[in-house]
């Protein structure tokens, strides 16, 4: 009776010492604060700016000149491109992209993270009987791909080490 709570507790201490992490959770960033600048007409800044809100220790700065960093997202692009025809010439499947270029700058505008690209395809199935359906599906995947994208950002965010200044 006693070992099925030991094993839960042993198989908790595992994942915890992995790195495992519930998708969502976002790391710890080594900035104190960050001021966030997306390009219009794209969701990418305020998906990143509510992720850093509800799960993050560091604060969201209204201005550069406040914060430690700067998260400077250069392009957000996505584009649908033939995979495949079928015999007849129609489309059979869409390769869907999503490229992201940010950079990170520090409180003096000095160039920290270069610009860095992120890619992430994802293979759309399509049938002409089924237009709706999949232009849903089409933005589902979208919107997915930019999740992972800011995931990926975060990730690459909370791995940055400060280079020591007095290194000589």
């Amino acid at each position: 009776m006693m070992k099925f709570p030991i094993f839960i507790l042993i198989v908790l201490l595992l994942l915890s010492a992995c790195g495992f992490q519930l998708r969502g959770q976002v790391s710890p960033l080594p900035f104190k604060s960050l001021y966030v600048i997306a390009p219009d007409g794209h969701t990418i800044g305020m998906e990143m700016k509510r992720m850093l809100r509800n799960s993050s220790a560091t604060k969201l700065a209204t201005s550069s000149t406040e914060a430690e960093a700067t998260l400077d997202i250069i392009s957000a692009t996505n584009e649908r491109i033939i995979l495949s025809l079928s015999g007849g010439g129609r489309v059979r499947d869409f390769n869907l992209v999503y490229r992201v270029t940010y950079r990170v700058l520090d409180h003096r505008g000095v160039e920290i993270v270069p610009n860095t690209a992120i890619s992430l395809t994802r293979i759309l199935p399509f049938l002409d009987a089924q237009i709706l359906a999949k232009e849903s599906e089409e933005h589902l995947l979208v919107k997915e791909m930019q999740s992972d994208a800011i995931q990926q950002i975060i990730w690459r965010l909370s791995a940055y080490k400060a280079p020591l200044e007095n290194s000589r």
